[in-house]
Protein backbone atom coordinates (compact mmCIF):
# COMPACT_ATOMS: atom_id res chain seq x y z
CA UNK A 1 0.00 0.00 0.00
CA UNK A 2 2.82 2.38 0.88
CA UNK A 3 4.39 1.73 -2.52
CA UNK A 4 1.10 2.53 -4.23
CA UNK A 5 0.75 5.78 -2.32
CA UNK A 6 4.28 6.79 -3.39
CA UNK A 7 3.43 6.21 -7.06
CA UNK A 8 3.23 9.39 -9.08
CA UNK A 9 4.42 11.35 -6.02
CA UNK A 10 6.32 13.76 -8.22
CA UNK A 11 3.17 14.71 -10.12
CA UNK A 12 0.59 14.58 -7.31
CA UNK A 13 0.15 17.09 -4.50
CA UNK A 14 -1.82 17.05 -1.27
CA UNK A 15 -4.54 18.95 -3.14
CA UNK A 16 -5.00 15.97 -5.47
CA UNK A 17 -5.53 13.64 -2.53
CA UNK A 18 -7.93 16.15 -0.98
CA UNK A 19 -9.84 16.36 -4.27
CA UNK A 20 -10.22 12.58 -4.25
CA UNK A 21 -12.39 12.91 -1.16
CA UNK A 22 -14.87 15.38 -2.75
CA UNK A 23 -14.52 17.71 0.25
CA UNK A 24 -17.50 19.95 -0.52
CA UNK A 25 -19.82 16.95 -0.76
CA UNK A 26 -18.37 15.46 2.41
CA UNK A 27 -18.77 18.79 4.22
CA UNK A 28 -22.49 18.88 3.43
CA UNK A 29 -22.79 15.27 4.62
CA UNK A 30 -21.00 16.13 7.87
CA UNK A 31 -23.35 19.03 8.52
CA UNK A 32 -26.29 16.62 8.37
CA UNK A 33 -24.37 14.14 10.54
CA UNK A 34 -23.62 16.87 13.07
CA UNK A 35 -27.28 17.89 13.19
CA UNK A 36 -28.24 14.24 13.68
CA UNK A 37 -25.92 14.08 16.70
CA UNK A 38 -27.33 17.20 18.35
CA UNK A 39 -30.95 16.21 17.68
CA UNK A 40 -30.34 12.83 19.31
CA UNK A 41 -29.94 14.21 22.82
CA UNK A 42 -31.23 16.89 25.15
CA UNK A 43 -27.87 16.93 26.88
CA UNK A 44 -24.62 17.93 25.22
CA UNK A 45 -22.92 15.58 22.79
CA UNK A 46 -19.68 14.21 24.31
CA UNK A 47 -16.72 15.98 22.71
CA UNK A 48 -15.06 12.69 21.76
CA UNK A 49 -18.13 11.55 19.84
CA UNK A 50 -18.59 14.98 18.30
CA UNK A 51 -15.00 15.20 17.08
CA UNK A 52 -13.97 11.64 16.34
CA UNK A 53 -17.42 10.43 15.33
CA UNK A 54 -17.72 13.06 12.61
CA UNK A 55 -14.09 12.57 11.62
CA UNK A 56 -14.67 8.84 11.24
CA UNK A 57 -17.83 9.38 9.18
CA UNK A 58 -16.02 11.96 7.05
CA UNK A 59 -13.03 9.68 6.44
CA UNK A 60 -15.29 6.84 5.31
CA UNK A 61 -17.23 9.21 3.06
CA UNK A 62 -13.93 10.41 1.59
CA UNK A 63 -12.91 6.80 0.99
CA UNK A 64 -16.12 6.15 -0.95
CA UNK A 65 -15.51 9.31 -2.99
CA UNK A 66 -11.97 8.17 -3.83
CA UNK A 67 -13.29 4.84 -5.10
CA UNK A 68 -15.79 6.79 -7.19
CA UNK A 69 -12.90 8.70 -8.81
CA UNK A 70 -11.27 5.41 -9.78
CA UNK A 71 -14.35 3.61 -11.06
CA UNK A 72 -15.61 6.66 -12.98
CA UNK A 73 -12.29 7.71 -14.51
CA UNK A 74 -13.44 6.88 -18.06
CA UNK A 75 -16.66 8.81 -17.60
CA UNK A 76 -14.81 11.68 -15.95
CA UNK A 77 -12.47 11.98 -18.94
CA UNK A 78 -15.47 12.71 -21.19
CA UNK A 79 -17.26 15.24 -18.99
CA UNK A 80 -16.15 18.88 -18.87
CA UNK A 81 -16.61 19.33 -15.13
CA UNK A 82 -14.59 16.23 -14.19
CA UNK A 83 -11.90 15.69 -16.83
CA UNK A 84 -9.23 17.33 -14.67
CA UNK A 85 -9.76 15.08 -11.67
CA UNK A 86 -6.50 13.60 -10.31
CA UNK A 87 -6.92 9.99 -11.47
CA UNK A 88 -8.48 10.94 -14.80
CA UNK A 89 -5.74 13.48 -15.55
CA UNK A 90 -3.03 11.00 -14.57
CA UNK A 91 -1.68 12.90 -11.57
CA UNK A 92 -2.58 9.93 -9.35
CA UNK A 93 -2.36 6.28 -10.30
CA UNK A 94 -5.23 3.87 -9.71
CA UNK A 95 -3.24 1.90 -7.06
CA UNK A 96 -2.37 5.13 -5.25
CA UNK A 97 -5.99 6.27 -5.20
CA UNK A 98 -7.28 2.88 -4.02
CA UNK A 99 -4.56 2.66 -1.40
CA UNK A 100 -5.53 6.09 -0.14
CA UNK A 101 -9.20 5.07 -0.06
CA UNK A 102 -8.34 1.98 1.97
CA UNK A 103 -6.32 4.02 4.47
CA UNK A 104 -9.21 6.46 4.90
CA UNK A 105 -11.74 3.67 5.36
CA UNK A 106 -9.61 1.79 7.91
CA UNK A 107 -8.86 4.99 9.85
CA UNK A 108 -12.51 6.02 9.80
CA UNK A 109 -13.74 2.65 11.00
CA UNK A 110 -11.09 2.56 13.74
CA UNK A 111 -12.20 5.95 15.05
CA UNK A 112 -15.87 4.99 15.00
CA UNK A 113 -15.24 1.71 16.80
CA UNK A 114 -13.02 3.40 19.38
CA UNK A 115 -15.06 6.52 20.11
CA UNK A 116 -18.69 5.74 19.20
CA UNK A 117 -20.22 2.26 18.97
CA UNK A 118 -20.29 -0.80 16.75
CA UNK A 119 -23.70 -0.05 15.23
CA UNK A 120 -22.57 3.39 14.06
CA UNK A 121 -19.38 1.90 12.63
CA UNK A 122 -21.10 -0.89 10.70
CA UNK A 123 -23.84 1.41 9.39
CA UNK A 124 -21.11 3.77 8.15
CA UNK A 125 -19.35 0.87 6.44
CA UNK A 126 -22.64 -0.17 4.83
CA UNK A 127 -23.13 3.38 3.56
CA UNK A 128 -19.58 3.42 2.17
CA UNK A 129 -20.11 0.14 0.33
CA UNK A 130 -23.56 1.21 -0.86
CA UNK A 131 -22.14 4.28 -2.57
CA UNK A 132 -18.77 2.94 -3.72
CA UNK A 133 -19.88 -0.53 -4.82
CA UNK A 134 -23.64 -0.65 -5.37
CA UNK A 135 -24.21 2.82 -6.82
CA UNK A 136 -20.87 3.66 -8.46
CA UNK A 137 -19.98 0.15 -9.56
CA UNK A 138 -23.39 -1.06 -10.71
CA UNK A 139 -26.49 1.12 -10.50
CA UNK A 140 -25.02 4.19 -12.19
CA UNK A 141 -24.56 2.26 -15.42
CA UNK A 142 -27.52 -0.09 -15.08
CA UNK A 143 -30.71 1.96 -14.72
CA UNK A 144 -32.06 5.51 -15.09
CA UNK A 145 -33.37 5.09 -11.54
CA UNK A 146 -29.77 4.87 -10.35
CA UNK A 147 -29.87 8.00 -8.25
CA UNK A 148 -33.20 7.06 -6.65
CA UNK A 149 -32.04 3.62 -5.55
CA UNK A 150 -28.47 4.58 -4.79
CA UNK A 151 -29.48 7.77 -3.01
CA UNK A 152 -30.10 5.86 0.21
CA UNK A 153 -26.36 5.56 0.86
CA UNK A 154 -25.91 9.31 0.54
CA UNK A 155 -28.90 9.92 2.81
CA UNK A 156 -27.41 8.03 5.76
CA UNK A 157 -25.25 10.69 7.56
CA UNK A 158 -27.93 12.07 9.93
CA UNK A 159 -28.73 8.50 10.95
CA UNK A 160 -25.03 7.79 11.46
CA UNK A 161 -24.67 10.88 13.64
CA UNK A 162 -27.75 9.98 15.67
CA UNK A 163 -26.62 6.37 16.21
CA UNK A 164 -23.09 7.51 17.11
CA UNK A 165 -24.64 9.29 20.10
CA UNK A 166 -27.45 6.93 21.11
CA UNK A 167 -26.26 3.51 19.94
CA UNK A 168 -29.66 2.62 18.48
CA UNK A 169 -31.96 3.37 15.55
CA UNK A 170 -35.29 5.12 16.04
CA UNK A 171 -37.97 6.76 13.93
CA UNK A 172 -36.59 10.30 14.12
CA UNK A 173 -33.26 9.72 12.35
CA UNK A 174 -34.97 7.54 9.77
CA UNK A 175 -37.20 10.54 9.01
CA UNK A 176 -34.07 12.66 8.47
CA UNK A 177 -32.81 9.98 6.08
CA UNK A 178 -36.14 10.10 4.26
CA UNK A 179 -35.81 13.88 3.80
CA UNK A 180 -32.41 13.54 2.09
CA UNK A 181 -33.62 10.49 0.15
CA UNK A 182 -36.52 12.54 -1.27
CA UNK A 183 -34.21 15.52 -1.91
CA UNK A 184 -31.62 13.57 -3.90
CA UNK A 185 -33.53 12.96 -7.18
CA UNK A 186 -34.57 16.58 -7.87
CA UNK A 187 -31.12 17.73 -6.76
CA UNK A 188 -29.21 15.39 -9.05
CA UNK A 189 -31.63 15.28 -11.99
CA UNK A 190 -31.36 19.06 -12.32
CA UNK A 191 -27.61 18.62 -12.79
CA UNK A 192 -28.22 15.70 -15.15
CA UNK A 193 -30.37 17.92 -17.38
CA UNK A 194 -27.62 20.55 -17.41
CA UNK A 195 -25.03 17.88 -18.32
CA UNK A 196 -27.32 15.75 -20.48
CA UNK A 197 -25.09 15.70 -23.57
CA UNK A 198 -22.05 14.69 -21.57
CA UNK A 199 -23.90 11.84 -19.85
CA UNK A 200 -25.15 10.68 -23.24
CA UNK A 201 -21.63 10.78 -24.64
CA UNK A 202 -20.37 8.78 -21.67
CA UNK A 203 -23.21 6.24 -22.17
CA UNK A 204 -24.59 6.74 -18.66
CA UNK A 205 -28.37 6.12 -18.51
CA UNK A 206 -29.36 9.22 -16.57
CA UNK A 207 -33.07 9.98 -16.72
CA UNK A 208 -32.81 12.94 -19.17
CA UNK A 209 -30.79 10.74 -21.53
CA UNK A 210 -33.13 7.75 -21.47
CA UNK A 211 -36.52 9.44 -21.11
CA UNK A 212 -35.96 13.01 -22.27
CA UNK A 213 -35.87 16.38 -20.54
CA UNK A 214 -39.63 16.90 -20.28
CA UNK A 215 -40.14 13.56 -18.52
CA UNK A 216 -37.31 14.40 -16.13
CA UNK A 217 -38.68 17.87 -15.39
CA UNK A 218 -42.07 16.38 -14.53
CA UNK A 219 -40.41 13.97 -12.13
CA UNK A 220 -38.32 16.74 -10.57
CA UNK A 221 -41.54 18.63 -9.90
CA UNK A 222 -43.23 15.54 -8.42
CA UNK A 223 -40.28 14.58 -6.25
CA UNK A 224 -39.96 18.16 -5.02
CA UNK A 225 -43.62 18.06 -3.93
CA UNK A 226 -42.99 14.75 -2.15
CA UNK A 227 -39.88 16.21 -0.52
CA UNK A 228 -41.79 19.25 0.69
CA UNK A 229 -44.44 17.02 2.24
CA UNK A 230 -41.80 14.84 3.91
CA UNK A 231 -40.04 17.85 5.40
CA UNK A 232 -43.24 18.75 7.27
CA UNK A 233 -43.26 15.42 9.12
CA UNK A 234 -40.77 16.45 11.84
CA UNK A 235 -43.26 19.10 12.91
CA UNK A 236 -46.19 16.70 12.58
CA UNK A 237 -44.60 14.18 14.98
CA UNK A 238 -43.50 16.95 17.40
CA UNK A 239 -39.84 16.37 16.65
CA UNK A 240 -39.53 20.08 15.82
CA UNK A 241 -41.46 23.29 16.39
CA UNK A 242 -42.76 26.35 14.55
CA UNK A 243 -39.33 27.77 13.67
CA UNK A 244 -38.50 24.67 11.68
CA UNK A 245 -41.99 24.55 10.17
CA UNK A 246 -41.66 28.11 8.88
CA UNK A 247 -38.21 27.39 7.46
CA UNK A 248 -39.35 24.14 5.81
CA UNK A 249 -42.30 25.90 4.16
CA UNK A 250 -40.23 28.87 2.99
CA UNK A 251 -37.28 26.84 1.74
CA UNK A 252 -39.52 24.18 0.21
CA UNK A 253 -41.67 26.80 -1.46
CA UNK A 254 -38.56 28.27 -3.06
CA UNK A 255 -37.52 24.81 -4.23
CA UNK A 256 -40.97 24.31 -5.76
CA UNK A 257 -40.57 27.66 -7.49
CA UNK A 258 -37.31 26.55 -9.12
CA UNK A 259 -38.80 23.16 -10.04
CA UNK A 260 -41.70 24.98 -11.72
CA UNK A 261 -39.34 27.37 -13.50
CA UNK A 262 -37.38 24.39 -14.75
CA UNK A 263 -40.56 22.60 -15.86
CA UNK A 264 -41.81 25.67 -17.72
CA UNK A 265 -38.34 26.46 -19.06
CA UNK A 266 -39.13 30.09 -18.28
CA UNK A 267 -35.61 31.22 -17.32
CA UNK A 268 -32.18 30.65 -18.83
CA UNK A 269 -29.90 28.20 -16.99
CA UNK A 270 -32.83 26.98 -14.90
CA UNK A 271 -31.38 23.48 -14.49
CA UNK A 272 -28.05 24.51 -13.02
CA UNK A 273 -29.70 27.21 -10.89
CA UNK A 274 -32.10 24.60 -9.51
CA UNK A 275 -29.14 22.36 -8.72
CA UNK A 276 -27.26 25.17 -6.95
CA UNK A 277 -30.30 26.16 -4.91
CA UNK A 278 -30.85 22.55 -3.87
CA UNK A 279 -27.47 22.51 -2.12
CA UNK A 280 -28.26 25.65 -0.13
CA UNK A 281 -31.74 24.26 0.56
CA UNK A 282 -30.46 21.14 2.32
CA UNK A 283 -27.85 23.08 4.28
CA UNK A 284 -30.35 25.68 5.50
CA UNK A 285 -33.05 23.12 6.24
CA UNK A 286 -30.78 21.18 8.59
CA UNK A 287 -29.53 24.37 10.21
CA UNK A 288 -33.19 25.24 10.84
CA UNK A 289 -33.70 21.82 12.43
CA UNK A 290 -30.77 22.46 14.74
CA UNK A 291 -31.83 26.00 15.66
CA UNK A 292 -35.38 24.84 16.36
CA UNK A 293 -34.10 21.99 18.54
CA UNK A 294 -32.24 24.36 20.84
CA UNK A 295 -35.09 26.86 20.83
CA UNK A 296 -37.44 24.15 22.07
CA UNK A 297 -34.94 23.16 24.77
CA UNK A 298 -34.89 26.73 26.06
CA UNK A 299 -38.67 27.19 26.17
Amino acid sequence: MATALRAHSDAASWRDYLELTKPRVVLLMLITSLVGMFLATRAGVPWSVLLFGNLGIGLCAGAAAAVNHVVDRRIDSIMARTHKRPVTAGRLSVPAALGFALLLAVAGMALLLAFTNELAAWLTLASLLGYAVLYTGFLKRATPQNIVIGGLAGAAPPLLGWVAVTGHISAEPLLLVLIIFAWTPPHFWALAIHRKEEYAKADIPMLPVTHGEHYTKVHILLYTAVMLAVTLLPYAIHMSGPLYLAAALALGGRFMFWAWVLYRDSRPHAAINTFKYSIWYLFLLFIALLADHYLLLNL
